[in-house]
């Protein structure tokens, strides 16, 4: 393509389509010597005659109507990099591959997820949910362009970002008696069977300390591993379920209410993306609608 120059097989296209040099030249906003000038060298550079000369009429050659099928190929293929290249320039088109816990992906993710497909709306969105330690590994090694991760991230080759900062609440069938108390704490909630989430982690940790801290131990009812279920077993009178406020938001419903726990626990969330390279211009996007969502939760650094 560079042998025979962009402007020069351009110009022999539209010439042949206007049938002049005159509207040729016209099309491409181009004088007209300058458009026989560049005839002439594609010409010169081919090594054979593109147009007969006959009384001032321009008449394609064979050659040159069998030329023209793969110029228009080629051109074509040239503008559609063109368009692509611009595309992608503004964010327009590509893809974004994310993890996230499985109680980002089933509450808060999907109002950014919106936000982020209204602004680019051909880009393919991918969502993984992954426990911690393969999200943090999937991150690390570039699998995914960032994630959602619980705090402390605890890697040095993950770059991140605190975003989200949390207490702990109770979630609570509201004809329970302890749904009439604003505030709940280990000893009322001694005697009564929890739902917990995270057997093992770091948060679960907190919540047993919390408990052992006056000298009791927490009656766990239920074990399970997303907010979603924590949530739907407290709406069904199984157990008083202890979360993260944030999370549990969407799933507050007429059958669920919420009351603050103490003593107080945090918990926070970072997004992270690998060390080993700069984030992409949609991972940054995405990122930037997260802040906007999660602002007045964010963590402090």
């Amino acid at each position: 393509m560079d042998e025979f120059g962009l402007k020069s097989l351009r110009s022999f296209r539209a010439i042949l389509r206007a049938g002049s040099v005159t509207a040729a030249a016209r099309e491409l906003g181009l004088s007209q010597p300058a458009v026989s000038r560049m005839l002439g060298k594609l010409e010169h550079s081919i090594g054979f005659q593109l147009f007969h000369r006959d009384r001032g009429r321009l008449l394609p050659t064979p050659e040159a109507l069998l030329f023209l099928e793969q110029v228009d190929n080629a051109l074509s293929g040239m503008d559609r990099v063109s368009d692509l290249a611009r595309n992608i320039s503004a964010n327009k088109v590509g893809q974004l591959k994310l993890v996230a816990p499985p109680s980002f992906s089933e509450g808060v993710l999907p109002d950014i997820v919106a936000d982020f497909l209204e602004r680019f709306p051909d880009v393919h969105l991918t969502l993984e949910s992954r426990s911690v330690e393969t999200a943090k590994a999937m991150i690390a090694s570039r699998e995914v362009d960032g994630g959602f991760v619980k705090r402390p991230v605890g890697r040095m080759d993950l770059r991140e970002e605190p975003i989200i900062s949390s207490e702990c609440v109770c979630l609570i069938h509201p004809d329970h008696p302890l749904a009439k108390r604003t505030t709940l704490d280990p000893r009322m909630l001694i005697s009564e069977p929890l739902i917990l989430l995270g057997l093992g982690q770091s948060s679960r940790l907190h919540i047993e300390a919390a408990f052992a801290s006056v000298g009791v131990r927490p009656n766990v009812r239920i074990d399970t591993h997303t907010i979603a279920s924590a949530a739907a077993l407290a709406s069904r009178k199984l157990g008083i379920a202890i979360v993260n406020a944030l999370l549990a938001r969407p799933y507050l419903r007429d059958s669920l209410v919420e009351r603050r726990f103490t003593p107080v626990l945090v918990q926070e969330y970072s997004f992270c993306t690998s060390i080993n390279s700069p984030p992409s211009r949609l991972t940054e996007a995405f990122l930037t609608l997260a802040r906007k969502r999660f602002g007045k939760f964010r963590a402090k650094a």
